[in-house]
């Protein structure tokens, strides 16, 4: 029997993304971005709420990244959730990571994290219900040790870090289950 939960952010796991993008100063900052998905087959969607440094340094800037978080970065991606960059002037500093410009969008790749999306800012979405950025991805970048033999991002190569939204802890992938668009092809000719 279900248990009424009330309302919740009942969609587990979400992704736990790095956020980056240049100030008008050139600048680095980064948050983490627990609400955030592919909207399309080079679109992402990021729900930054109004008033983050970062959703004012993409604007400014017109571009951005977002790195996948794994295990092995988990304390300095849970830091750049819990840091403000408005409250913090050395929020990216503190960390001791390292800032180098992508060469296909103007934003930061920060190369401690293995995985990285080189997005173009495309929108704000601002309504009564939403708000947060489009971006077109225009590249991604991974580290050669987390690719398999034909040359894809691993996941379970590299740790990557999933957000609970129901106890807020993080995770990372275990095993796989099956593989998507075959696993249901038993049903297909019933």
């Amino acid at each position: 029997m279900k248990k009424d939960l009330g309302i919740a952010q009942a969609v587990c796991p979400m992704p736990v993304l790095m956020v980056a993008a240049y100030d008008e100063n050139g600048k680095v900052n980064v948050m983490n971005v627990a609400w955030g998905q592919i909207a399309g087959s080079d679109r992402i969607y990021l729900c930054i709420g109004k008033g983050k440094k970062t959703l004012a340094n993409i604007k400014v800037s017109k571009a951005f990244t977002v790195a996948l978080a794994d295990r092995a970065h988990m304390d300095v991606a849970d830091f750049y959730g819990i840091a403000s960059g408005n409250k913090m002037d050395d929020k990216f500093e503190r960390t001791g990571y390292t800032a180098v410009k992508s060469d296909k969008v103007n934003a930061p790749i920060i190369d401690e994290f293995p995985v990285v999306m080189e997005c173009e800012f495309l929108e704000e979405l601002d309504n009564e219900n939403i708000h947060g950025v489009v971006g077109k991805i225009v590249n991604v970048k991974a580290e050669e040790s987390v690719l398999n033999d034909e040359g894809k991002v691993d996941v379970a190569k590299f740790d990557v870090l999933l957000f609970d939204t129901f106890c807020h802890g993080y995770y990372t992938i275990g095993e796989k289950a099956g593989q998507a668009w075959d696993a249901g092809n038993g049903l297909m000719n019933k």
